[in-house]
């Protein structure tokens, strides 16, 4: 044929040699065969030739198209042990002879191989390729070289990844544990130990990040589980690692989750039936954890390993047989006797452990060790308890502790002052007030609880000396040279410094003197209080009652007017408001003038907004007890000086207290000058007012002038009762022209408010 012609003329033609296969694709298989022979003698290295050659004999004997992605085979059309299975092998080997450059060629032969029971050679073919092909090309062999090792299992498949790992890193670790864990499980068993040594690699490695999203402590808690769950001799994990030393490694790496590292310590010691070395990892544990959650994850693991112990003995005994010998059973009684003594003792030690986790977070933690000692103090061991404070007070650094640090004290004191041991608690309470507090309400609150330790035991010259020695100011230094300029909330000054001008001692220091002390102790520690600048409104008031009780009232009168000067308004009205008050009531008449010049003293200078009530009581002063003239005069300059809020009432009583005392014509005045400074809305009210004043003393001309200059301030629309009133007065005593008048100014009134600018603003805002 024309092919044959032309094969026979170029045979070194590769077109001509394909053109003529495809001439002949549905020829015979043994006429194909003899034609691709024919084209490779003359064409040995043609990498399309060998291809196209092996896939058709492989076509023969495999179906390609049935092939597993995951192991790479593919089902066999024919029995292994046919003929062509080693012609092909022979079309490979002859291929690679040279093409052995191509990794098509090696990844088909491998694959040929992998489905024939011949794992060595197909071993060795791997080998071959990788050897053969440059490195570039090794992530394709490797990825059927590692099926191939899957397919094998045990030893091969074991050295097979160790040669990737040492190729590719531990990227694919996590993939070989795998296998080493699951797919040999079905072969000759996991490899337990191997497993075991590739993750302590990895978690060895601090670069390493896992490509399953796997954190470094998931990985760390896959090996202690591996570790503790297959911990028989058998499984190899002693001869290969030293897992103690690793699970205390990551002890100390994840100090947040070092609760289940210890519990799988512990379980690792239990499996290997190591139980008094288990118990002491549980001891280690429950003394070093920091959190509370930890502490309950080792303590519940000790508590329910105890209870396993004791069970696993008490079936021991329940199994005994009748002819064992008595010795032996009650050595056995005798041990689970013993671990139920060590379980409940365990129980018992509970609270002070959990105290012990939250004090080795916080040593500095007041309220922690208070409540150790109630724990001590609850089982009736004082020397724990002396034990316990006496370590708190040495470890607690006053500016670090948290929680109130006197409080310790006190309870230290308090402890000695129980067990009737006072000089003891005295000298607690001495070293306690020389402690740097971070507050001086701490220092002031300890000597507080001092004095009254000795008030509770009748000593009370001793309880004045504790307050007295509390309340001496501090030797003058380089850094306060003056008393005065000692500030209370100064923090740069130790507490010592500045406790003596804390009002909390003080006003305890001062009671104390009430109760026990003389009137002229007292009198001196009130004194001494004024002269420190630290008095409040109510020490002022105690101070003075406490003068009036003892009849003591100029020097009452002075604490008043020393409080006065201390503070400005407004708390000197409440203050002004009792001297006042006192005054007037125990002298009356008496001291007439002083009470005036008092009064006269307390509305200079007051504010406004108070002078209303001093004014009212200094007017009530001159009626009962002086002339109505000058109570005139005050109620007048009263309307003068209060607030705006207040004139209407002052004028309403003013108008009152005239008509009272000189009849109804002597609120003419006043109702005029209330009209000119009120502002609108009361001046309508006392224009009402005024007009019937006059309207009842028949002076119908001069109401008339009132209503209608009273008019100026009442809108029609808003203020109809204005109008109303008027119309009745107009009615009973006007005529037709008069009643005229009064709706006319009612119009031009109405008719100003509608064009007034500010009414109408102000009439927006209302509706809004």
């Amino acid at each position: 044929t024309a092919f044959e012609e032309e094969c026979i003329r170029t045979p070194h033609y590769l077109k001509a040699w394909l053109f003529y296969l495809d001439h002949k694709a549905t020829a015979a298989l043994e006429a194909r065969f003899f034609i691709f022979e024919r084209a490779l003698l003359s064409l040995p290295g043609s990498y399309k030739l060998w291809k196209a050659y092996s896939d058709l004999r492989v076509a023969q004997v495999l179906d390609i198209k049935s092939t597993n992605p995951a192991t790479g085979l593919s089902k066999r059309l024919k029995p292994i042990s046919h003929p062509d299975y080693a012609a092909i092998n022979s079309v490979y080997e002859r291929a690679l002879i040279l093409c052995n450059k191509h990794p098509i060629i090696w990844l088909n032969y491998a694959r040929f191989l992998m489905h024939q029971p011949a794992p060595t050679r197909c071993r060795r073919t791997f080998d071959r390729a990788l050897k053969a092909l440059p490195i570039t090309q090794h992530p394709r062999i490797w990825d059927l070289y590692l099926k191939f090792a899957s397919q094998c299992g045990g030893e091969t498949a074991i050295r097979i990844w160790r040669r990737y790992l040492k190729l590719q890193g531990l990227d694919a670790a996590e993939d070989y544990v795998e296998l080493l864990l699951i797919k040999m499980e079905r072969r000759k068993g996991p490899r337990y130990a191997e497993a075991a040594r590739v993750l302590s690699i990895i978690m060895s490695d601090p670069s390493y990040v896992s490509p399953k999203g796997k954190t470094s402590f998931q990985l760390w808690t896959e090996f202690c589980e591996l570790a503790v769950s297959h911990a028989e001799s058998g499984s190899g994990l002693m001869n290969v690692l030293n897992v103690e030393r690793m699970i205390r490694a990551g002890i100390a790496k994840f100090t947040d989750q070092v609760g289940r590292l210890w519990n799988y310590l512990a379980r690792w010691h239990v499996a290997r039936g190591k139980f008094e070395i288990a118990r002491d990892v549980y001891e280690e544990a429950i003394v070093k954890v920091h959190t509370v959650r930890d502490f309950t994850m080792v303590f519940d693991a000790y508590a329910e390993f105890e209870e396993s112990v004791i069970s696993a003995r008490m079936e021991e005994i329940a199994g005994l047989e009748e002819d064992t010998a008595a010795e032996d059973r009650e050595a056995l009684e005798v041990d689970v006797d013993m671990r139920l003594a060590r379980l409940e003792k365990l129980m018992e030690r509970r609270p002070f452990l959990v105290n012990d986790v939250l004090l080795r977070q916080n040593p500095h933690n007041v309220n922690e060790w208070d409540r150790r000692a109630h724990l001590w103090k609850e089982r009736g061991n004082a020397a724990k308890v002396v034990e316990t404070y006496s370590e708190a007070v040495a470890t607690i650094v006053p500016k670090k502790s948290s929680g109130k640090l006197h409080l310790l004290w006190t309870g230290f004191a308090t402890f000695y002052e129980e067990n009737q041991e006072l000089d003891q608690a005295r000298k607690i309470f001495e070293r306690a007030v020389n402690v740097v507090y971070k507050h001086v309400d701490d220092l002031a609150e300890l000597w507080c609880q001092w004095a009254e330790m000795e008030l509770r035991h009748k000593q009370f010259k001793r309880a004045l000396e504790v307050m007295g020695r509390a309340t001496v100011p501090p030797l003058l230094s380089k850094k306060t040279p003056n008393l005065g300029l000692i500030r209370y909330n100064d923090d740069e000054l130790p507490p010592q410094t500045r406790i003596f001008k804390s009002l909390k001692l003080w006003s305890f220091y001062v009671d104390l003197e009430e109760s026990i002390g003389t009137m002229e102790s007292t009198k001196l520690v009130y004194e001494r209080i004024m002269e420190l600048k630290i008095a409040t409104p109510q020490v002022i008031i105690n101070c003075a009652n406490f003068l009036e009780e003892n009849k003591w009232f100029e020097e009452s009168y002075k604490a008043y007017e020393r409080g006065i000067e201390l503070f400005g308004y407004p708390v000197a009205f409440e203050l002004w408001n009792l001297y006042l008050q006192k005054f007037v009531q125990r002298h009356g008449a008496d001291k007439l003038e002083r009470a005036r010049d008092l009064f006269e003293h307390a509305l200079d200078k007051c504010p406004e907004n108070f002078a209303k009530t001093l004014y009212l009581m200094y007017a009530k002063l001159e009626e009962d007890h002086g002339l109505t003239r000058h109570a005139m005069k005050i109620y007048d300059r009263a309307t003068r000086a209060v607030s705006q809020a207040d004139r209407f009432p002052v004028f309403e009583l003013y108008i009152a207290k005239s008509v009272s005392f000189f009849g109804r014509t002597s609120a003419r005045e006043i109702y005029s000058r209330a009209l000119e400074v009120l502002p609108d809305k009361t001046a309508r009210t006392m224009a009402v007012r005024f007009a019937q004043l006059e309207a009842s003393l028949f002076e119908v001309d001069r109401a008339r002038a009132i209503w209608s200059y009273g008019s100026q301030f009442a809108d029609p629309r808003i203020d109809a009762e204005y109008w109303k009133f008027w119309q009745e007065f107009e009615t009973k005593h006007g005529n037709e022209d008069t009643f005229k008048e009064m709706l006319r100014l009612k119009r031009s009134v109405q008719a100003k408010f509608n064009t007034d600018v500010s009414f109408i603003s102000n009439q927006l805002l209302a509706q809004r």
